[in-house]
This record gives C-alpha cells, structure tokens and sequence, in this order.
C-alpha cells in the first residue's frame, strides 16, 4: 500500500538530478519510491451536488475551497490516494494539493499565463512534506514553503487561496449545495481503505525529519501561521466544543483565528481592514457557516467574508496559515510558539 501512495523504502538523494542549485538541502530530499506521477494526479475532476452524494462519511475530512462564488469539497479518502487535484471553476485554474504524511492541504492560484497550469507529484520528499512540480517548466515546489525550490522558475512563491479543512457533516452542513470531488477518476485507488495504517495516530515517521519537537504528539493536528519571523501554532483539538475566537498578534500583526474542536473547524485572518480598522471579534454559536462578529453588529462567515451589516461582502485578508501535523510544522517553522500549552 506504501508504493502504491506517498512512497515507501525510499532513500535520501537517490533521485537522478546532478543540478545542485536547489534552495532546500539537498540531503534532506528523499525519495519517496514511486517516482515523478507515480502517485497520479487528478486532473479532469468529476464532483456531483453535496448533497446528493453518499460517497463521504460524516466524520471523514475534507478539504473545501471558495472559488469565484463556488464551494468546491475534495475528500480525504481520494486526497489520500492521489495528492494533487488540478481544477478549474469558470476560467480560474487553481492546484489544491494535500500530502497525507505531514495532513497539510493547500491551494494556490495559477492562472498565472502558464502554457500547462497542471501539476504533478515529483516523488521526492522534503521533511516528509509532498515536493510538487509543474508541468510548465518542471520546477520542483515544497508544498509547506509554498514556494519552487528548483528549476526554472526557482525562487517563485506561489498565490495561496484560501482552504478551509473540516468534517463533511460539518461542511455539508454549512454548503449543501456545494460540489464534492467524486471517486471517478481515471486511475481508481482503494477509496474505501487509507493506504497507510495507523500512521495517522501513532508516533512513527516513514522518514528521517530534522528539528522534532517533543511539546505535543508528532501528529497533533495544529493550525499554524508564519511570517517572515515569526510563527505560532494552535491545537484543532483544544479550541473546546463551542465556536471560539483568539484575537492575537503574531510578529505585531493583528490576527484572528477561529476554530471549534467539535466542528473540526479553523481558519486564521488578519483582524485589520483596508481602511486600518483593527476588528474585535467574538465568536457565534449554532449559525454555520456564519462563526463571528464584530462591535459594529457585522457578521462574519468562515471563510472570511461580512455576510451582513455595512461591510457586507468585505474579506478579511487571508493570512500564511494552514492546518498540519505538529512535527511536520516544528520541523519547518522551528521554535513556533504554541498558544495552547496543554
């Protein structure tokens, strides 16, 4: 099951590359085993209404995205087994991606006047973390830098959008309309299995990572945000079983995040408007997928946008932050902060 999804057996550098011009260690790449598309990506994704499937079970997780007003949902079950989505809503293309050793899901803009939009799974590993490359040019992208650390296009960062990853009852719930990500895929994996046992809960790493951090179990999922010097980290599991908001400071910008353990919910925003207002925002139970407000009487849904009030329509800026595994996370942001000290 190891060879058939992120890898298995595999070695440090024993990739063929002789260009030594990489931004990362080299000796800290390692080659995952099936090599470049050995782990087929998704590239003509078929969805159906979410509330028509019976494919995703309430529990399971999913990974959502707000694209030129609509939601699309792609499941863990079929993330798992492919790692990369490449999507288009209206004319915007967009890649969604998700690396099952690190549970870290990111998307990014890239409508960007590539000839080929679409990526691809390299095979290669950095801390664990899932190594991209773009059927462009074929520059090599760490998934957790969001950034192309070989090739052509080396140095390039990419356009983050916005994810919000959560339970499917919890999203279908707030989007019933939405469109989830089906398993009909050209190449059909073992949807209804997870390829890689009790990775998910236990303390074993398939891979030698650097600077591990022994203050939580290495695969606690966090919400993290990063700046250029700074980074701090918040439990998914310890916001508590109602709705809360954290109005923080992270290296002196004014933050919001909002999470709920029950809901299996979070997401962080910059509290700071484009006209300097810096919001106080307190948490709304029970109104999904409306989770805040603010002292003007604004409401505010998850993924950042006044849904009523003045400002209606405003989003709040979104911030370098996502969801991860605890030592996926430390490894890369060394000496984060934890706000949660349990």
């Amino acid at each position: 099951l190891l060879l058939a999804a992120c890898g298995g057996g595999g070695s440090r550098g024993d990739f063929d590359n002789s260009d030594p011009d990489w931004l990362i260690p080299k000796n800290e790449i390692w080659d995952g085993g099936p090599g470049q598309d050995g782990i087929p990506s998704i590239d003509t994704p078929k969805f159906e209404r979410a509330g028509d499937t019976t494919f995703v079970d309430p529990a399971e997780r999913v990974v959502g995205v707000l694209v030129n007003g609509q939601y699309h949902a792609y499941p863990h079950r079929v993330l798992d087994w492919h790692e990369i989505v490449n999507d288009v809503i209206d004319t915007d293309a967009f890649v969604l991606s998700y690396c099952p050793l690190t549970g870290s899901a990111l998307a990014w803009d890239v409508s960007d006047g590539a000839t080929n939009t679409e990526y691809g799974v390299s095979g290669l590993l950095y801390f664990s973390n899932l190594i991209l490359y773009d059927r462009d040019t074929g520059s090599r992208w760490s998934q957790m830098l969001q950034q192309a650390v070989w090739g052509e296009r080396i140095g390039a960062r990419a356009d983050q959008i916005q994810v919000i990853e959560t339970s499917w009852q919890t999203w279908l719930s707030m989007y019933p309309d939405s469109m989830v990500l089906t398993g009909d895929t050209v190449i059909t994996r073992g949807y209804n299995g997870y390829p890689y046992g009790q990775y998910r809960t236990n303390s074993d790493l398939l891979f030698p990572v650097p600077n591990l951090d022994n203050r939580l179990h290495p695969k606690e999922r966090v919400i993290g945000i990063q700046s250029s010097t700074a980074s701090k980290a918040y439990q998914i599991d310890s916001f508590g079983s109602t709705t809360q908001t954290i109005n923080d400071h992270v290296d002196g910008n004014p933050i919001v995040v909002v999470g709920n353990s029950d809901l299996d919910l979070a997401a962080i925003y910059s509290r700071e408007l484009d006209d300097g207002t810096i919001l106080d925002l307190i948490p709304i139970q029970d109104q999904l997928p409306v989770e805040m407000s603010d002292s003007e009487g604004i409401t505010w849904e998850i993924f950042g946008y006044a849904v009523s009030g003045p400002r209606a329509g405003v989003q709040l800026e979104r911030t370098t932050s996502f969801t991860a595994m605890w030592f996926a996370w430390a490894a890369f942001y060394e000496n984060t902060e934890r706000h949660f000290n349990q």
